[in-house]
């Protein structure tokens, strides 16, 4: 065990009122503690850990001295006045009414992904609760937010966070994040928080002022790598996994999407990922609670989510952006930027059957083999989305689904996606239609940083070939047109948002249609036809479901297996806006089975016989 466990940074009020400040600063023999005026000298011990204690309610504000300069507590928990200004002491206790919420199974996760600045018209995390019973009423169950780390000005994803145990003061602080997660445990809700380990933004970062907490042993493209493996570095990855345990503990967070961990560079025995999914569902435990670790990687590698037994890390399920460029590919036509490597319906069929259209196979993009085999691993530990913030977002002009594909391959779209064996992601206003961009967004204050981020955009941009000029991230105007309407109730909208409902339901009504066993998906692609048919077993049921990519009607010739098959959703039903006169009849069993598809158009029969 390290010497450095256990060891929290921060600001800790005490129950007599006395307040505990604590920073980690290695390369400095004298700091001083700032608060209500006075310079308070501050003890170091052999570890390089600094401590001090004042009487300092909740609500104070402090900084720390170093030589002859002030700093913001790096560790702060609260910066109300943003990245530059002091920091303010937080009381960590709040009025719960939580005490019988147990967390969410993997296997039931329906994530719904937000934007707590343009989700509602506030802005805040208080303007996201009164929308709590209709995410409840469509069947999500987890509800991921972008990051919430304090970042500068009011206006930015969250991955430009310099403070990262601080809840943003322009969402409302950490009071308001205590408030939504509370009133979403009441409306029977999780909340999954994405934290970013990789890197720090480059506006108020000052960890580097007080100790070796980067590295220039690696890099990563949007920072210095922070130091998980190298002299020093137990205290820093003390200060992530405290991070971690903070949001369980004192936000009653259920679960954490990890950003990019393909940019957490560690050679050590023991990896942080590792550590970090072991102390998580530690404390998961402790508090009683489901407690997931999703770690986004677009790495196809399964160690991710094998158990450590397994020669794993044994985190909970990663994001898959194979299904995503897949189903994309085909939707779209795109084949510029890494929508290059796919296009086929055997794209596709191999993300049913085998989790990963690339594993141990050669990507023209990439020009080098790309992933593994996830053989043994269950539908459950893989995330997938037709849409998400970083698939829309960084299209140059933040397209969503319904601005490239009609309303027919929508529906495709959710269907694909809701009824694979896998855990489905939807991003915010995809349920309904939503017609806004999701742009990307900042409000720095350095115009070098400014010009940096637009250069850098471009940059990215040159890869899809889109032409002319983007959106500027800096404007107002760029973050507004993002925010949702959800207040959309045309036709189309709300037979959307019906059938994310009823797929949603049906996931549940059947375990045939919902996380998939290893091995009990079966696809069959059919090219020429632009078509997929996927062939799904469960306990108590089995499933056929039929996906028409294609402008044309298509008649698959296809075995199915023995059983009584009776149609449980079609796409081209006049409740769902489809041209379809009536429902499709059973589905006939045996070797010379036929299926009449009509264009753009999804059917899906089951079988309630034991498989």
């Amino acid at each position: 065990m390290s010497p450095y466990q256990g060891k929290a940074q921060g600001a800790f009020v005490g129950a007599d009122g006395t307040t505990v400040f604590r920073i980690w600063a290695p390369r400095h023999e004298q700091l001083h503690l700032e608060v209500d005026g006075q310079l308070v000298p501050m003890d170091r011990d052999d570890l390089g850990f600094f401590a001090a204690s004042h009487p300092a309610p909740a609500g104070t504000r402090y900084r720390y001295r170093v030589g002859e300069a002030m700093f913001p507590d790096p560790a702060s928990r609260f910066q109300p006045d943003g990245p530059h200004g002091p920091a303010a002491v937080v009381d960590p206790r709040y009025p719960w009414t939580d005490e019988e919420w147990r967390g969410v199974r993997l296997e039931d996760a329906v994530i719904y992904e937000l934007h707590v600045g343009t989700f509602s018209e506030a802005g805040t995390f208080e303007g996201i609760i009164p929308h709590l019973p209709r995410l409840e009423e469509l069947g999500v169950t987890l509800i991921e937010i972008m990051p919430v780390s304090q970042f500068p000005g009011t206006r930015n994803w969250g991955y430009d966070g310099a403070f990262p145990n601080a809840v943003q003061n322009s969402y409302g602080g950490p009071a308001g994040l205590r408030a939504l997660v509370d009133a979403a445990h009441r409306a029977g809700l999780g909340i999954c928080l994405d934290v970013v380990y990789n890197h720090l933004g480059p506006d108020g970062n000052y960890l580097e002022v007080f100790g070796p907490y980067f590295t220039d042993a690696y890099s990563t493209p949007w920072g210095k790598a922070v130091n998980f493996d190298g002299a020093e570095s137990d205290a820093v990855r003390e200060l992530f996994i405290q991070n971690a345990l903070m949001w369980i503990e004192e936000f009653h967070v259920d679960a954490l999407r990890l950003d990019a961990v393909h940019a957490i560079f560690d050679q050590s025995a023991y990896p942080f990922l590792h550590e970090l999914a072991d102390r998580v569902h530690e404390a998961g435990k402790k508090a009683g609670r489901q407690v997931l670790v999703f770690p986004e990687s677009d790495l196809n590698d399964p160690r991710m989510v094998r158990p450590a037994e397994n020669g794993g890390y044994g985190m909970d399920a990663h994001w898959n952006d194979d299904f995503h460029h897949s189903l994309h590919a085909l939707l779209t036509g795109e084949s510029t930027g890494y929508y290059a490597d796919f296009g086929k319906v055997a794209d596709l069929a191999a993300v049913f059957e085998s989790s990963y259209a690339y594993a141990r196979r050669y990507s023209p993009h990439r020009r080098r083999r790309h992933g593994n085999l996830a053989q043994g691993v269950d539908g459950c530990h893989f995330i997938v989305a037709t849409q998400n913030h970083d698939q829309v977002g960084n299209r140059m002009n933040g397209e969503r689904l319904t601005a490239l594909v009609s309303f027919d391959e929508l529906k495709v779209a959710a269907v694909t996606l809701l009824l694979s064996p896998f855990v489905p992601l939807i991003f915010m206003g995809e349920e309904y239609g939503e017609k806004a961009p999701f742009l990307y967004f900042v409000d720095h204050q350095n115009p070098e940083l400014v010009e940096a981020v637009r250069k850098g955009r471009r940059e990215e941009f040159a890869a899809f070939s889109w032409q002319g000029e983007p959106p500027d991230p800096q404007s107002e105007e760029t973050f507004a047109k993002s925010r949702l309407n959800a207040s959309l109730t045309d036709p189309m909208s709300t037979a959307l948002w019906n059938l994310y409902r009823e797929l949603i339901s049906l996931r549940g009504k059947y375990d045939s249609l919902g996380p998939g066993k290893a091995g009990s998906v079966r696809s069959l692609p059919f090219e020429g036809e632009r078509a997929l048919v996927v062939i799904r077993g469960g306990e108590r049921s089995k499933a056929v479901i039929a996906l028409n990519f294609s402008a044309e009607p298509s008649r698959i010739q296809l075995e199915v297996p023995s059983g009584t098959w009776l149609p449980v959703l079609d796409t081209t039903a006049p409740q769902w806006l489809g041209a379809a006169a009536g429902e499709p009849g059973p589905l006939q069993a045996g070797r010379d089975a036929a299926i009449s598809l009509p264009p753009r158009a999804a059917i899906a029969w089951v079988s309630e016989e034991s498989s």
